[in-house]
């Protein structure tokens, strides 16, 4: 179809791109021949790194974590912005299936759930909707055009991860036009010799689990392969799951350059029990998920990063799951769905004694094939009738001042769309942050954004939703300020914010007995607060007592619109207060346990079905859960058990899907 012709979109992007274009083909192929000359990379060793005075970042004591908050990689405690980075260590102490079951215990994101361990839940950062935030898996962008929904449909296992970082508010500087609320970037490990992984696990529910992950390096170069699988019978009924996830990465090292390549499957097959609308229990999601990237980096005091990434997202969606009886006459056929995502950008980074300066672009272009949505086609393919396709053009610049005690951080994307013709908007960004001691840190930032709505937002119509294909774009301006606080024994964070957002889109209804609709809100106003903290319990006290670290994290939300009365399915139902805890410490020797605490309170209602219809509306209800991990660990060898919801507290995330009760499971893990 023309609409997928990918010679009819170059056409049209290939005056504005062309440079771009040429830069990345030459940063791929010329990468390894650049010389370097002053570097100023900061890679610290033992947690200080001292820095010739010949380079931009003055001397001082360094975070090990260097982060991507902006267009230029700093160090942690550099960074002008508020960054939440999840570590390996507490990836492995989590009693966690899931990344998002990981983010869950992060205080200010927000996971609605429709299902545990990885079947479908929706990212929330600060009260935004899920189509808002980007997520990104080593810096490539992977958010679904499709719909939110479906973004975290990504080829990772648990045991594939090196860190998870979280930059909340708007951040479309550094990650695109989709970060409106904020990204997620799932780093994954970079091992330095050849080694192996596996593990096994079982248990309530029919709960089945397998990974495998094995590294292999060669003089300069490092292949790894990790495959896992997740099966549930389910929790209540029509909520069983199978899910398989496939990942190689390669990385090519030469002359201080490195190309990095890597390519997934994710391939998930779930029963949907009231996903999407309680009046249909029996719907069942199929879909399967395909993504390759090349990137390259230099080195040098100009550094070239370029990318080139493209993924792939099937989707049949069955409202009435195939072998449920007596299905209605006017249910013929499920929806299917293809989302294409093709993009490159550049980055290019020039060091001086002013400091360090990121520009370049990136061209982005998303399509869909599908039986319901989009425009009609003027020829079928397949089961698809419908078809849409947009490119996305942007250009930025960045320079960052990183003196001594200061850091400021000044820049600006534009952004064009063809979904709008003839427009260039700007979107600009400020961060700054003032260090009076080595340990305290004070920062403000300012920065605008900007999201499309997806191609569900447009084009959905059912017998109980309503697209709507006049939707705007989305704008926001936000606001934050903070403190950051960091020694050996204690770190912690405080952070203020409001945000100013314009045409918000958000399904809503005007009564419990209405149709769905996708609408743009004139005006949505959000502020509040958060607070994080973390004690190294065992530096403090000594190695020769049990504890080893406590975690506590809080966030306050309030959000104000301009019409109370309708009924939100999604944005305007925000967690109002969050709070969790993590205690980690040892039992006897090689045993830990982990307990985590999280308690919120959601704002907003939905309207409760009985006996598959709709009744009464209602307040979401707090609650509060414990989870448990215990460790036994000896040389190469880990068994492991995890209790979840162990006072089996019950609780919703989205209205009439009922969360899981108490789950027990066990397993083992080897690595060699």
């Amino acid at each position: 179809m023309k609409a997928f012709r990918f010679k009819r979109f170059a056409r049209k992007s290939y005056s504005v791109f062309n440079s771009i274009h040429k830069a990345v083909t030459i940063g791929v192929l010329s990468g390894s021949t650049l010389v370097s000359a002053h570097a100023v990379s900061v890679e610290p060793v033992e947690h200080v790194h001292v820095i010739s005075s010949t380079d931009t970042i003055p001397h001082t004591e360094l975070d090990e974590v260097v982060v991507t908050a902006s267009r230029v990689d700093l160090p942690l405690n550099l960074a002008a912005k508020q960054v939440t980075v999840i570590t390996r260590a507490e990836i492995e102490r989590a009693p966690v299936r899931g990344v998002e079951d990981l983010l869950n215990h992060v205080a200010g994101v927000d996971i609605l759930q429709r299902g545990p361990h990885g079947v479908q839940a929706d990212i929330s950062l600060r009260g935004g909707s899920f189509d808002q935030t980007a997520i990104l898996l080593n810096g490539v962008n992977l958010t679904n055009p499709h719909t939110g929904h479906y973004s975290f449909n990504i080829p990772i296992n648990l045991s594939d991860i090196e860190r998870v970082e979280i930059v909340q508010g708007p951040s479309s500087l550094v990650y695109g036009a989709s970060a409106f609320s904020g990204g997620v970037n799932i780093i994954t490990k970079k091992d330095e010799q050849t080694n192996g992984f596996a593990k096994l696990e079982g248990g309530m529910h029919g709960l089945f689990g397998a990974e495998a992950r094995g590294a292999y390096r060669s003089g300069y170069t490092l292949h790894t392969l990790s495959a896992g699988y997740k099966h549930s019978d389910g929790y209540i009924r029509n909520s069983d799951y199978n899910i398989v996830n496939l990942l190689w990465q390669s990385r090519v090292e030469l002359n201080g350059s490195a190309l990095d390549f890597q390519a997934g499957l994710n391939d998930k097959k779930q029963g949907a029990n009231t996903f999407y609308s309680a009046a249909y229990p029996d719907q069942f999601d199929d879909t399967r998920a395909i993504f390759g990237s090349i990137q390259g980096e230099t080195s040098g005091r100009l550094k070239l990063s370029p990318r080139i990434y493209w993924s792939r997202h099937y989707d049949e969606f069955q409202l009435i799951r195939e072998g449920t009886p007596d299905v209605p006459s006017w249910y013929t056929d499920h929806n299917y769905h293809r989302s294409d995502v093709f993009g490159m950008n550049l980055t290019m980074q020039y060091a001086s004694k002013w400091g360090i300066t990121a520009f370049g672009g990136e061209f982005r272009n998303e399509g869909i094939l599908s039986s319901v949505l989009g425009k009609p086609m003027e020829e079928t393919i397949g089961k698809y009738a419908y078809s849409d396709n947009r490119s996305n053009i942007s250009y930025f610049l960045e320079h960052n001042f990183v003196l001594r005690k200061f850091t400021l951080s000044a820049g600006s994307l534009l952004n064009h769309n063809t979904a709008i013709p003839d427009a260039f908007e700007f979107y600009p960004a400020i961060n700054a942050s003032y260090r009076p001691t080595g340990s305290l840190q004070l920062y403000a930032s300012w920065n605008k954004a900007t999201r499309m709505p997806t191609f569900t937002d447009l084009y959905y119509t059912t017998a109980t939703h309503t697209g709507n294909s006049r939707l705007e774009a989305e704008r926001s301006e936000a606001f934050e300020a903070g403190l950051k606080y960091s020694r050996r024994i204690v770190r912690g964070s405080l952070s203020a914010f409001y945000m100013k957002g314009s045409n918000m889109i958000d399904w809503v209804k005007s009564s419990p007995d209405a149709l769905w609709e996708s609408r743009n809100h004139t005006q949505i106003n959000k502020r509040g607060f958060e607070v994080n903290m973390s004690i190294n319990l065992e530096e403090w006290f000594g190695s020769d007592q049990p504890l080893r670290s406590f975690n506590a994290g809080y966030m306050h939300l309030h959000q104000s619109r301009v019409d109370d009365e309708w009924i939100s399915n999604y944005a305007l139902n925000h967690l109002r207060h969050k709070f969790t805890a993590a205690l980690h410490h040892e039992v006897v020797k090689n045993l830990t346990l982990s307990w985590h605490f999280r308690w919120q309170e959601r704002a907003g209602s939905y309207v409760r079905y009985v006996d598959l219809q709709p009744g009464e509306r209602v307040n979401f209800e707090p609650f509060g859960l414990v989870d448990i991990k215990a460790d036994w660990s000896l040389r190469n060898y880990n068994l492991f058990v995890h209790a979840n919801n162990i006072f089996n507290a019950t609780h919703v995330d989205f209205g009439n899907i009922p969360q899981p009760g108490f789950w027990l499971s066990a397993g083992a893990s080897y690595a060699f």
